[in-house]
């Protein structure tokens, strides 16, 4: 038996007050990702994905050499999801799309009307039980054939998301009113190009993870200028992007500084263009690798710059600002001849500094998960400072203790909305079943209390 990759989150909007009934209005929810749990993965016309050509070319770098080509085949069982979130009581369900299952030739000239078919029976499925559709376009699993034509490091790929987005606005958002663009953009171009870990696997610190990033800032703002401009009126729904964050701080004085530019490499790199009336990638981060290019001999930075068009196409394309947190770091200045890890998690190679946790905190599940509830408030306050009295809305949090770190926040005068927890765990899947069998824990026995009662005192 395994542990279910349906992976099941709930949103704390939580009052100042500290008390433990949750007050009204407050939403409980789940989250998945296609290609965890679809499977499916060449079924009805689906064309591969980087995460299927990846796996199966390199099946070694996952554990138990797993894969997704079946997963909890939800593309088949997802009538059974449906009554468990049903069961549950959630009030919420989010989802991504699998952009080569709609987009099959990965353009909008041909739309795959098997996968229309499935994403409508989940939706009205959903809607039918009570439950609301949150809908991710894109959960890091782009087109194959995308990716032969140079994926997120081709400029081009942000009018293919674009085109893409409009016919997932057209089709579904007559019933989704919540849309994210992107997942953790921050994540998603540093875990392939400066770690090489995640697919495709492409090895580039420092040329392939830039590109990404402007490419995906790019990708987002044209998505969101199209919902605005075509689709707002008509559904009256609101879109924006989740930005992965990770609260760096000073130990010292002397590292303060050090601390805030990790800041602006980490948060600022995608909230800057999109958040502040300046726009563009924060000032800090554009002249430290223009300076760090020039001595290292090339003509121009590395970093791609905005023109003022791209600026001003790109400058407030939010409804909300969303971000998953789940880590911090302690910031100090490499050695002599010390190896500077991989951005963002062990240190930030253009600036010469390690990260590195605290002996204090206690590390939970994998070796790069630090517990630090306190990084939380402190990251919080830290948007409010720099982007304004915004609606911050936590999409994931990796620890359900961190909880008093939002709460904290609130009483900071910073206006979070929603708080998501991972609760792993709450439905087993046993994988070894043909039939994916499912069966609720006794986690799930707790948790739909706790959306029954809205409150966390149960007695």
């Amino acid at each position: 038996m395994y542990l279910s990759v349906l992976t099941v989150f709930f949103t704390l909007y939580s009052a100042a007050s500290g008390q433990r009934d949750f007050p009204p209005g407050f939403k409980f929810g789940a989250a998945t990702a296609a290609y965890q749990i679809e499977g499916g993965w060449d079924a009805d016309g689906k064309a591969p994905n980087i995460w299927d050509d990846f796996i199966h070319k390199n099946p070694h770098v996952i554990h138990n050499r797993s894969n997704g080509d079946i997963a909890c085949d939800s593309y088949n069982l997802w009538r059974q999801d449906v009554q468990i979130a049903t069961d549950l009581g959630l009030h919420f369900y989010r989802i991504s799309i699998a952009w080569s299952r709609l987009l099959p030739n990965s353009f909008s000239n041909q739309i795959n009307e098997a996968a229309v078919k499935y994403y409508n029976n989940v939706i009205d499925g959903l809607l039918e039980k009570g439950v609301e559709p949150f809908i991710t376009l894109y959960h890091w699993d782009l087109p194959q054939k995308l990716q032969d034509l140079g994926g997120w490091t081709n400029p081009l790929v942000a009018d293919w998301f674009a085109d893409y987005a409009r016919v997932a606005f057209a089709l579904f958002g007559d019933r989704v009113k919540t849309w994210i663009t992107i997942n953790e953009p921050l994540i998603m171009c540093e875990a392939t190009y400066s770690m090489g870990l995640h697919a495709p696997g492409v090895s580039s610190p420092g040329f392939g993870d830039y590109l990404c990033s402007k490419n995906v800032i790019m990708a987002h703002a044209k998505a969101w200028r199209i919902y605005d401009e075509e689709f707002r009126s008509k559904y009256n729904g609101r879109v924006s992007l989740t930005n992965h964050l990770i609260w760096v701080e000073a130990q010292t004085k002397e590292t303060e500084e050090l601390a805030e530019i990790s800041r602006q490499f980490i948060i600022g790199m995608f909230a800057h263009p999109i958040f502040t009336a300046e726009g563009g990638w924060p000032s800090a981060v554009e002249r430290i690798v223009a300076d760090n290019s020039k001595n290292e001999g090339y003509t121009r930075t590395r970093l791609p710059p905005f023109t003022e068009e791209e600026k001003e196409l790109v400058r407030g394309t939010y409804d909300f600002f969303g971000l998953n947190f789940y880590t911090s770091r302690i910031v100090r200045t490499a050695n002599d001849d010390e190896k500077i890890g991989s951005f963002p998690l062990s240190g930030c190679p253009e600036i010469g500094v390690v990260y590195e946790p605290l002996e204090s905190w206690p590390k939970a599940v994998v070796d790069w998960f630090y517990i630090y509830p306190e990084g939380m408030r402190k990251v919080l306050g830290w948007l409010k400072e720099n982007y304004g009295d915004l609606e911050y809305v936590m999409l994931e949090n990796g620890f359900t203790n961190a909880r008093s770190g939002v709460l904290l926040a609130i009483k900071d005068g910073v206006n979070v909305t929603h708080y998501t927890a991972p609760k792993f765990g709450l439905v087993e899947v046993d994988f070894n079943d043909p039939h994916r069998k499912r069966t609720p824990r006794a986690s799930a026995r707790y948790y739909a209390n706790v959306i029954q009662k809205h409150s966390l005192d149960l007695h």
